[in-house]
């Protein structure tokens, strides 16, 4: 019994930490990320001790890596793993033999460490954490760019390599009990193996089983069996030697193309975010921030010194090998630059084989750890070191020059409204001109009978003079962007103080903001919404009257509550006590137009 309520509370700790400090983080533009690194740092030993023993949560929050990884099979398949080989082999190889040829060069010759620690400490600190880069891109939905396909290609090479480099480790140490050519040739064997049983299984085993468990219906067992997949896949190669995300991904490699693929992924997305959620919690309680303390230099100084010499390291690949763009490499360098899971594994086979003492050991993981918490940090000042070049758009110049007789009205903006008003307009012979700021829309919509559209900016004064708004009656603006519908309208309004305006509104913000400009808003969805609403009451057995009364008596309500609104509009305790005040008000609307109807029947 006691054992449960430890394992209940180290729960409670656990989700209680995440769901104090994430949302802080994610508030602050800080990312998911650091704020579970947070999480573990407060809650681990060196903080607030809530947690015994760290490193029995990190073995079990490696599923969630092991998860993703998973994932990531299912998202691709052999054949795209095929076009991508040459990212994958090719620019992830020249990044882990460069970057730890000079890391392994600085620890010998800086450091003083002997050669085989060297090339330990070289070919780990090379490794980027796979999880911590994957849920980065993913935040900033960066991962289809070109830098976030080529840091995916460079951390599929790393997992990859992980597994020659933990195996090497003994030999470097040189064990006491060498591995002899007929044990080498049996491990050798024991993982082709092991691959195998796994390549089969995928062809010709799991989409049977997937079958008959869809057959069910039940979705429960259909996530266990999903699981087991995962996990199984993950333990046999395990047993083996073999990188456990390594295996899962391969696992999820054979079901790319399998029918299943997406009810796998829906299956497996839950567990998958909160197990990484709890690795990264786990990588911040085995932080020995005692160190910080007693050694701020050193373990600031190689923080500074791994991302320091990493992220120029991966720019050059960017650009000489990757073919990517400066802010595209400087991307790259950025979200590979921090130490990697994989790092903490290897440099413990190296304390326990000797190759470095554990002191060291607690400072590589605290630098590694450090590593990860800075990014997010960079990763928000990136883009100000490089903003992209913005090129000038080709415009034509028949776009550019505004030829137009007196119009009646002027349209801003010929999108998804500005077309149908445009449309109606010439239907009715009633001269009209439109501003846009899209070529492509200027060439499609004088494609369709020569409108006239002419390129111009409805912000800049010229460009409104020139289009000869102040002969106009109407001023119509039809632009996507609710801000810049606001700023057209009060620009227009103090050039041309009797212009009648009518605008675009998102919601009933944007609304009273453009009554306080006089202009007359237009919801942009609100009649095609009572339209559905109607259709749906005359459905549900109501008559074409009753439904157009229950429409027109919404409309004239919600017309008097926003125009009541629009005096309080900036107090939003008023707004919602004006809200709930309607909406009594219009059920009891509601219900004596029901009464009503039910009286004229007797």
């Amino acid at each position: 019994m006691p054992h449960e309520g430890n394992l209940l509370q180290a729960a409670v700790v656990f989700l209680l930490a995440a769901v104090l400090t994430v949302p802080l983080a994610k508030r602050l533009q800080l990312g998911a990320v650091l704020g579970y690194l947070f999480a573990g740092v407060i809650i681990g030993p060196s903080v607030l001790g809530l947690i015994g023993n760290p490193q029995s949560v990190a073995q079990f929050s490696e599923l969630g890596v092991v998860l993703l990884l998973f994932i990531i099979g299912l998202e691709l398949s052999p054949k795209r793993l095929w076009v991508m080989r040459k990212a994958v082999f090719g620019v992830g190889l020249a990044q882990v033999l460069l970057t730890g040829l000079v890391m392994g060069v600085v620890a010998l010759w800086l450091f003083g460490q002997s050669w085989n620690s060297a090339i330990v400490l070289g070919l780990g600190l090379a490794l980027s954490s796979t999880a911590f880069g994957l849920q980065s891109l993913a935040e900033r939905k960066e991962l289809n760019q070109p830098h976030g396909r080529l840091a995916f290609a460079i951390l599929l090479f790393q997992d990859i390599a992980a597994i020659p480099l933990i195996a090497m480790v003994p030999l470097l140490a040189g064990s006491d009990h060498p591995t002899t050519e007929a044990q080498g040739l049996q491990h050798v064997l024991q993982i082709l193996g092991s691959i195998a049983v796994v390549i089969i299984g995928g062809r010709y085993l799991l989409r049977p089983v997937f079958r008959i468990v869809a057959k069910t219906g039940l979705r429960e067992v259909s996530t266990a069996t999903a699981l087991l997949v995962v996990i199984g896949t993950a333990w046999l190669m395990e047993l083996v030697g073999v990188s456990m995300a390594l295996g899962a991904f391969l696992a999820g490699l054979l079901l790319a193309d399998s029918e299943y693929r997406h009810e796998l992924e829906s299956q497996i997305e839950p567990f998958k975010g909160l197990l990484l959620g709890l690795f990264f919690i786990s990588v911040g309680m085995g932080a020995n921030l005692s160190l910080l303390i007693s050694s701020p230099l050193v373990v600031i100084g190689l923080t500074l010194l791994l991302i320091g010499l990493k992220l120029p390291l991966l720019y050059a690949v960017g650009r000489m090998v990757g073919d990517l763009n400066r802010e595209s490499a400087l991307r790259l360098g950025v979200v590979l630059a921090a130490g990697g899971e994989f790092a903490f594994v290897v440099f413990k086979i190296g304390r326990d084989q000797g190759l470095f003492e554990p002191h060291l050991y607690d400072i590589l993981v605290l630098t590694i750890t450090l590593s990860m918490a800075v990014t997010p940090l960079l990763l928000l000042v990136c883009p100000k070191l490089f903003k992209p070049k913005v090129k000038p758009v080709e415009v034509p110049e028949e776009y550019r020059t505004i030829e137009s007789d007196a119009p009646r009205v002027v349209i801003a903006g010929m999108g998804r409204m500005g077309q149908i008003v445009a449309r109606i307009l010439r239907a009715q012979n009633i001269s009209f001109i439109a501003l846009d700021t899209s070529v492509e829309t200027i060439e499609l919509t004088r494609s369709f009978g020569g409108m006239p559209v002419f390129y111009g900016d409805p912000q800049r004064p010229e460009i409104l003079h020139a289009a000869k708004v102040d002969q106009a009656e109407f001023f119509v603006i039809a632009m996507d962007d609710p801000e810049i519908n606001i700023k057209t309208a009060e620009l227009v309004r103090n050039l041309y103080p009797h212009m009648k305006i009518i605008a675009r509104a998102r919601n009933r913000q944007h609304v009273h903001r453009l009554v306080d400009l006089d202009a007359s808003p237009i919801r942009e969805t609100f009649y095609s919404s009572l339209e559905m609403s109607r259709r749906t009451l005359v459905g549900l057995g109501l008559s074409q009257a009753q439904a157009d009364a229950r429409i027109t008596r919404f409309k004239n309500h919600d017309l008097q509550v926003l125009a009541a609104q629009h005096a309080v509009y900036d107090d939003a305790a008023k707004v919602m006590q004006t809200a709930q005040e309607a909406r009594a008000e219009l059920a009891r609307l509601f219900e004596m137009d029901r009464l009503e109807e039910e009286s004229d029947k007797v």
